[in-house]
């Protein structure tokens, strides 16, 4: 079976920060995305537990974007001046898909 090459982009954000993230994501035209709940975690403040978190405040959530090696500059440069202002993750990976048409 046939597989295409794209990249994929994983942000880690405080939840309070989501709606901004997505918005930023439909301005550049992203094709797509998926925002999951980060239910615990570990890293340089130690570490926490979605279950001990009382507010929205320290709440982490993960979005998944796929897309064409070529829109990865644009959608980073945006990301990086969300995250310069409070904490976050983004990881960039090589990924394989069956319908590139879907990104």
């Amino acid at each position: 079976m046939e597989t295409y090459p794209k990249k994929r982009l994983s942000i880690i954000i405080e939840a309070p920060f989501l709606n901004r993230l997505l918005d930023l994501l439909d301005d550049l035209d992203v094709p797509g995305y998926t925002a999951l709940p980060a239910l615990a975690g570990r890293g340089g403040r130690g570490a926490w537990r979605r279950d001990s978190l009382s507010s929205d405040a320290g709440r982490m959530v993960q979005v998944l974007i796929v897309l064409d090696q070529e829109k990865v500059p644009p959608v980073l440069t945006a990301v990086r001046k969300v995250l310069d202002r409070q904490m976050g993750i983004v990881t960039i990976s090589d990924v394989e898909v069956l319908r590139p048409d879907k990104f």
